[in-house]
């Protein structure tokens, strides 16, 4: 069971000025079925870009941002409001050059992020703690506290030498993908022109080293072919941590319904994630796309890290282009097309949640973690139940870890 979010302190005050037994208190209205399903649940989300913002100076995760001034979406606060429990927290790192020093850049970029994560938690222990197996979820939340779970988006920190998996291993990192937009030397992306034909031959041993471990081996952003070869090769499930329905949206991102049903079959789960332009049409506009190519040169953008003062330029200025040029955006309802398609097609016992948020992610109606009561509430009208919605928001991603945990070494 969640823990009550009832103030101890609030309750022995109004009990200490003898307000209970003056004036009875209204009784109070029962919780719909969606609330009650989702405050029961253990609420995680596997693809959290957050780390990202973790170097800003003066940006802090027990502060309430707003998405419209900064961008970011998760928070603490927002985490409480959303009933969020934790979740992955990602070790994102650029695909940049490949060879001896791009490898050891990726390395170092790579270990950079995890110490942020870990300074983080070690700042917040109040509010934070590492997990480091599935049944610590339960064990930090009965503490009062959001778990943190760490996670490798893109393997290029590892790429250079396998061995090095042991190494996060020791930091923390339970979750690794090998590849994120661009091949790189263990994989082909679902986004560049095919190079191995699926895994590389370092990108097998990769597999291997993260069944010696007891790492969840992640297949988004990785093609096709390296799907199949990861489900024939590897011991244990398999996790799409951020992706989508092809079948609802035509995008290499997304998985067609003969994979999804291939993944379910080897216990993996696919988690559905809330990225615009891998759920519905893009418009391309030549414009607003020169406008914004100039916004980006005028504020130095570079993706994810930039400085708040080139972050909050970059918000005003895509503002007046947005309104000149606006560009259709993805919503909640698609979201629920994608959803239930999966469950559809894999099942209920392997389908998650995932919004890619602070790496891109966003969608009306779904704009941070505050928003994810929505999706409870959009699963119990569809006639799901209080263990389906369980089995979504955290168990059958919990339930994988378990199973990599005890495949470990085989």
């Amino acid at each position: 069971m969640r823990r009550s979010t009832v103030p101890l302190a609030l309750l022995m005050a109004v009990c200490a000025t003898g307000a209970l037994a003056a004036k009875p208190a209204p009784k109070a209205k029962p919780l719909p079925a969606w609330a009650v399903a989702h405050r029961d649940a253990i609420v995680l989300d596997t693809h959290y870009d957050t780390p990202a913002n973790f170097h800003i100076p003066g940006w802090d995760i027990l502060d309430r941002h707003d998405y419209a001034a900064d961008g970011s979406q998760v928070d603490l606060p927002r985490m409480i409001e959303g009933g969020v429990d934790g979740g992955f927290f990602a070790i994102f790192t650029p695909q940049g050059a490949r060879g001896v020093a791009g490898n050891a850049q990726a390395r170092d970029f790579g270990l950079v992020r995890a110490t942020e994560i870990h300074e983080m938690v070690a700042k917040h222990g109040a509010q934070f703690a590492i997990a480091l197996k599935a049944a610590d979820a339960q064990a930090i939340l009965a503490q009062n506290k959001r778990f943190v779970f760490l996670s490798m988006e893109n393997g290029s920190p590892v790429a250079g030498d396998i061995s090095l998996m042991q190494s996060f291993y020791a930091l923390g990192v339970r979750m690794m993908g090998p590849v994120h937009f661009l091949n790189n030397d263990l994989a082909d992306s679902a986004t560049d022109k095919p190079e191995w034909g699926g895994l590389s031959p370092k990108g097998k041993d990769f597999v291997a080293e993260a069944n010696r471990l007891g790492i969840v081996l992640d297949a988004s952003h990785a093609s096709d072919q390296v799907l199949d070869q990861m489900l024939a090769l590897s011991k244990a499930p398999i996790i799409l941590s951020h992706s989508g329905c092809r079948a609802i949206f035509d995008h290499p991102r997304n998985i067609d319904d003969a994979h999804l049903k291939a993944l379910a079959a080897h216990g993996g789960v696919i988690q559905i994630n809330a990225f615009s332009n891998y759920m519905a049409p893009t418009l391309h506009i030549p414009e607003r796309d020169a406008a914004m190519g100039a916004l980006m040169k005028q504020v130095g953008f570079n993706g994810r890290d930039m400085t708040p003062d080139q972050r909050k330029a970059f918000i005003a200025g895509k503002k007046p282009i947005d309104a000149k040029w606006p560009v259709p955006r993805a919503n909640l309802d698609d979201y629920m097309k994608h959803m239930l398609h999966a469950i559809q097609v894999a099942g209920i016992d392997h389908v998650g949640v995932s919004g890619d948020f602070d790496g891109g992610g966003g969608i009306d109606g779904l704009d941070s973690v505050a928003d994810y009561p929505k999706i409870t509430e959009r699963l119990i009208a569809a006639g799901y139940s209080k263990a389906d919605v369980a089995k979504i928001w955290g168990g059958n991603a919990l339930r994988v870890l378990t199973e990599v945990e005890a495949a470990k070494g085989k």
